[in-house]
């Protein structure tokens, strides 16, 4: 333990070096974190990191899951939901079948279960690495939903691919109708006990007296409770996890009060990013142990390169062929919720979705998850073989897709005329217009008698008329402080009412209301 704490406390600390590198470089941080990485496990004597197959879900997934469904705008996702839809499930199966085909082809010995088993693993792409690399172009917001979206959902989908390939590979049989049955109780009961739950844990923080800190300490639990009791039932846990943090991040405003969604912000991003972190260098770690299972497996280590390099291909070239024939089966069947724009954009668009496809942590928390021997105590076949494979296709997508993506897109001029929706910085004034005649007349309303000869109301109100600060706060005494959270209040209200119309950015109404959270906490300490 004593030798071990100051290795991982390492981690962190060139985890957050090298972030503030990618940021100086303009690069996504994952691309830095795996190659540190790699290059880290050629140091001498730096200890072999080995990772539980049984614990890699557990500890990863559900709070990476959480805080990417709390994230996420779900009036976009259901605005776009059916080609996120199809990209989270049709895609990732026809990614998988691709997998599953061609390596049964060309490895050796590779069987179609063991195709699918590979093809579940590096099939859904990497939600961090495409954020990442968003924040350095500027992208419509239709197509960042869509990828938002996918991301969600496609590991619900590629992990079941998953644990079926297990299974198949395990027993030596894939019976349909049996398979056909349990991926509809693992999606449809996955989901239903993710809402369930989450249910549950908003009622206990609605009703518990608790304060911020045992707020947040509760949403650290709930993902990892969620999950673990989904996978009790033989459901999926992925489901359950981002069914409930969808349910209850969309119930926020009333359950939290705004210290501890401030509080809880602050931690989520940066334990989030911790273990984003962890995962991406243990990817460029776990290399000299997967290598060296390649050598006691018999497998040249150029012909693992070559298999990895062809898995590669062929996820690029079936995301890419998905994303145009999803397009055009949008023209075709519902031409009317097609971006209206040049038909060189629409020949365009799709390959810049398909080139998006870069894989990361839950690929390689798959790879790793597989166990190391079977029920009947013999190896898994083929473990480190798709053990390096996942690896390759990693450090490919990264490199390769991650480096260039931001580079196509800025060449790519094409996309300014799909930026046609509201300017942001108009929008965000018009909401503050709104926002400010909106407390006004609540005011004018509804302290009508108050108002009159009473200093403190009277500044309130000008205060909102003319956005001015007052130059102290004496005048902030118990009545005019429980009016101005009140104020408060309806500003929530009617920022969530503003919120239901499809033209404007929820991500702007956000960042208002974490405004308005601020602004709440101020008051407290006046």
């Amino acid at each position: 333990m004593h030798s071990t704490l100051p290795f991982f406390l390492a981690m962190v600390a060139i985890i957050v070096l090298l972030n503030m590198w990618a940021v100086k470089l303009k690069i996504a941080y994952p691309i830095l974190l795996v190659v540190g990485g790699l290059l880290i496990s050629f140091i001498p004597g730096m200890p072999r990191v080995q990772v539980d197959p049984n614990l890699i879900f557990f500890i990863f997934l559900p709070p990476l899951l959480f805080e990417a469904a709390w994230s996420i705008s779900f009036k976009e996702m259901k605005k776009w939901w059916r080609i996120i839809g199809s990209f989270a499930f049709l895609v990732v199966f026809f990614t998988a079948l691709s997998v599953a085909l061609v390596a049964n082809y060309y490895i050796p010995g590779f069987t179609i279960a063991l195709g699918f088993l590979l093809g579940g693993i590096v099939s859904p792409p990497d939600a961090v690495s495409t954020g990442a690399i968003m924040k350095f172009v500027k992208i419509p917001k239709s197509t960042a939903a869509i990828l938002e979206g996918e991301s969600l959902l496609n590991d619900a989908s590629s992990l079941i691919i998953f644990r079926f390939g297990l299974v198949a590979v395990g027993t030596g049989q894939f019976i349909w109708q049996d398979a056909a049955t349990s991926f509809l109780w693992m999606v449809l009961g996955g989901a239903a006990i993710g809402l369930l739950l989450g249910w549950i844990f908003v009622e206990a923080h609605k009703r518990l007296p608790t304060e911020a800190s045992s707020d947040v300490a509760l949403t650290l639990i709930e993902p990892y409770f969620m999950y673990w009791v989904a996978e009790q039932l033989h459901s999926s846990g992925v489901m359950a996890v981002v069914s409930g943090g969808l349910f209850m991040s969309a119930r926020r405003l009333i359950f939290l009060n705004s210290a501890s969604r401030i509080m809880g912000y602050s931690m989520w991003e940066s334990f989030v990013f911790i273990l984003n972190g962890i995962v991406f260098l243990l990817i460029g770690l776990e290399l000299p142990e997967i290598v060296d299972g390649l050598k006691t497996d018999g497998i040249p280590l150029g012909t693992a390169i070559g298999y990895g390099v062809l898995v590669t291909g062929v996820l690029v070239a079936a995301r890419i062929i998905s994303s145009y024939a999803a397009m055009l089966a949008t023209l075709i069947f519902r031409p009317g919720a097609a971006p209206k724009t040049s038909g060189r954009v629409l020949a365009l668009m799709p390959l810049l979705l398909g080139w998006t496809g870069m894989r990361g942590g839950v690929s390689l928390a798959a790879a790793l998850a597989i166990p190391v021997t079977m029920e009947n105590n013999q190896p898994f076949p083929y473990r480190n073989l798709i053990l390096f494979i996942t690896f390759v296709v990693i450090l490919l997508t990264l490199l390769v897709q991650g480096l260039t993506l931001p580079y196509f897109i800025k060449r790519m001029h094409f996309l300014n005329a799909l930026v046609s929706e509201e300017n942001e910085d108009s929008t965000r004034l018009a909401m503050k217009q709104g926002l400010k005649q909106h407390v006004y007349e609540q005011l004018k309303t509804k302290y009508e008698n108050e108002l009159q000869g009473h200093t403190g109301i009277e500044r309130i109100l000008k205060q909102w008329e003319e956005r001015s600060k007052a130059a102290d706060d004496s005048w902030m005494n118990e009545q005019t402080k429980s009016i101005f959270v009140e104020m408060l209040e309806s500003q929530r209200h009617y920022l969530t009412e503003l919120n239901k119309d499809p033209k404007i950015n929820e991500e702007i109404i956000r960042q208002q209301l974490y405004q308005i959270d601020l602004e709440e906490e101020r008051l407290k300490i006046i």
